[in-house]
């Protein structure tokens, strides 16, 4: 369970820090992922190295509200 936690704060974090930045930087087929640090929703820091090892899905979605 905690690991559960542990991605979807990941998930939502990741969401935020590349949808709302606009400054993020192209990653490419087989690069490695920047490393970062986050709130964990128990309290605590966490880091996507302190992953490593694991299986991590990173969704990046856009919340697009603006008429095209």
């Amino acid at each position: 369970m905690r690991s559960k936690n542990a991605i979807c704060t990941l998930l939502v974090a990741i969401s935020i820090v590349f949808g709302a930045s606009g400054t993020a930087r192209a990653i490419g087929l087989g690069d490695k992922a920047p490393d970062f640090e986050l709130d964990s929703t128990k309290g605590g820091k966490l880091k996507l190295s302190s992953l490593k090892g694991k299986n991590v899905l990173i969704n990046f979605y856009v919340l697009d509200f603006s008429p095209t």
